[in-house]
């Protein structure tokens, strides 16, 4: 299939002013470099309501960095508290998934009452995403995009 376009394309100065810090922008450092997403095996559907704790480890073990809760399609979009964004950087990063409190209020039981995950961070100029596929008796993660 052929495309055949019936006026040819024209950009404006201004745009072309603007095209080298759009380009730019996409080398910026993530507005929340943190995301995750909870979703249910057993049913396919997001897992709203499931609490979620972030840490760093310093040498002197974890330090709390925060927390929050994940939305009626199971994620979290910002997992960094603003506070804690200028001093994001590389390092060893753990966020806990609180599913035994979740499954609590399901009146199910769970073999897993939270789910560590420990992950590297190279550069805080990316963005991590860290998906959770849950079920009552087994889990897996990844990283996401």
């Amino acid at each position: 299939m052929r495309l055949h376009l019936a006026a040819p394309l024209v950009m404006s100065a201004s745009l072309l002013a603007t095209a080298p810090a759009v380009l730019a922008a996409g080398n910026a450092p993530a507005t929340n470099p943190l995301s995750v997403h909870v979703l249910d095996l057993r049913t396919g559907q997001p897992s709203p309501g499931v609490r979620v704790e972030l840490e760093q480890r310093l040498p002197s073990g974890w330090q709390p960095l925060g927390s929050a809760v994940t939305d009626e399609q199971g994620r979290i979009r910002a997992l960094v508290p603003d506070a804690k964004l200028a001093s994001w950087g590389a390092g060893e990063y753990r966020v806990i998934f609180r599913t035994g409190e979740f499954y609590a209020r399901q009146n199910q039981t769970t073999f897993f009452p939270e789910i560590p995950v420990v992950f590297r961070v190279d550069s805080a100029r990316q963005h991590y995403h860290v998906p959770l596929l849950l079920s009552p008796f087994g889990f897996s993660t990844y990283r996401g995009n």
